[in-house]
């Protein structure tokens, strides 16, 4: 029995080592083997005999299973070694995603708005005629209704053409005074360098008391909003027209590319328009049942901001998933 516990302390692997538990304790093992001879021993001598096996057999397999723990635990290592990997054959470089510029710009204003206590309001995308036009003070006749301009569908609705009703649906629903920004998707009927069928509008209200909001209020907030977004730049208002406000102005910021001394950007004037706004018409304010109130309201591209920001020269570029533009917005 020494020879048999000294091959199985000799194992060289699994293998081996089974094969010699098969040879001592198999069925047709030299042990059992030795067992079966019980039937043919006197009885006098079975007790000795049964006593002399068993301790073989404790010894033997007490040897297995030592050997046994003792290749497994080298055959794991083994494994370990070979299935390991070596991190430094790998690039440190990690690759992952990023904000969309247009969700970077958006994400900017809506930020700066909330910590002036602006509300963020939203509104649908199908519109009626009522929010997004008539109570907007635009008339029948009005060019912005044209079919041209407006995604209209069968059944009289259309998709909003500007985030300009959700001042209107805030307004029906709420008292003033109202502070308030309406970010979102609007949709026209124009594709270019610079326009596209889908883009993001915000649109900004803010509505008190008759004595308590002026035009210098509007021109404040849009002056400080302005130079938070594009640094220290000059701003200038120019007189314009929108049927929803009066007075109402054109934006404008020095051009941010050549500092204001002129450039293929800003076609050599050295200025930049970015946004319209103005001082709420008494009509749309008579649409909605308000009475004795003031307000401003102003609106701008997300996508024209964008672009200015990270010097983007083509609008549909932020549309078209090229990896090569948005790679550089990590």
């Amino acid at each position: 029995m020494t020879a048999w516990i000294e091959k199985i302390e000799n194992a060289k692997s699994l293998e081996e080592l089974e094969s010699y538990r098969v040879e001592t304790l198999g069925k047709k093992g030299v042990l059992t083997l030795e067992f079966a001879k019980m039937k043919t021993i006197p009885n006098e001598e079975k007790k000795a005999f049964a006593e002399n096996l068993n301790n073989q057999k404790e010894l033997i397999t007490k040897a297995l299973d030592e050997k046994k723990a003792i290749l497994e635990k080298e055959a794991l290592e083994k494994k370990l070694e070979l299935e390991k990997i070596d991190v430094t054959k790998f690039n440190n470089e990690l690759s992952s995603g990023a904000l969309h510029p247009v969700t970077q710009t958006m994400d900017k204003i809506i930020n700066y708005f909330q910590n002036l206590n602006f509300a963020v309001e939203e509104g649908p995308l199908v519109e009626d005629d009522f929010h997004n036009f008539q109570a907007l003070n635009l008339p029948q006749y009005h060019p912005a209704r044209d079919m041209a301009d407006t995604f209209y569908n069968k059944d009289y609705t259309l998709l909003r053409t500007h985030t300009s009703p959700v001042q209107i649906r805030t307004m029906l629903s709420q008292k003033a005074p109202i502070r308030m920004i309406a970010p979102g998707t609007v949709f026209r009927r124009d594709f270019d360098i610079t326009h596209t069928p889908m883009f993001h509008q915000i649109e900004a209200l803010v509505v008190d008391e008759a004595d308590k909001i002026s035009f210098a209020n509007l021109k404040h907030t849009l002056v400080e909003f302005l130079q938070h977004m594009f640094g220290e730049v000059e701003v200038r208002f120019r007189p314009s027209y929108f049927p929803f406000t009066e007075p109402s102005a054109e934006v404008d910021i020095s051009c941010v590319f050549c500092k204001g001394s002129g450039c293929r950007v800003c076609s050599q004037t050295g200025w930049l328009e970015v946004l319209g706004c103005g001082v709420v018409d008494q009509n749309v304010f008579d649409a909605v049942g308000y009475k004795d109130k003031s307000g401003y309201a102003f609106g701008l591209g997300i996508e024209r901001f964008a672009m200015l920001i990270h010097n983007i020269g083509d609008l549909r570029s932020l549309f078209e998933s090229d990896t090569r533009l948005l790679g550089q917005f990590k």
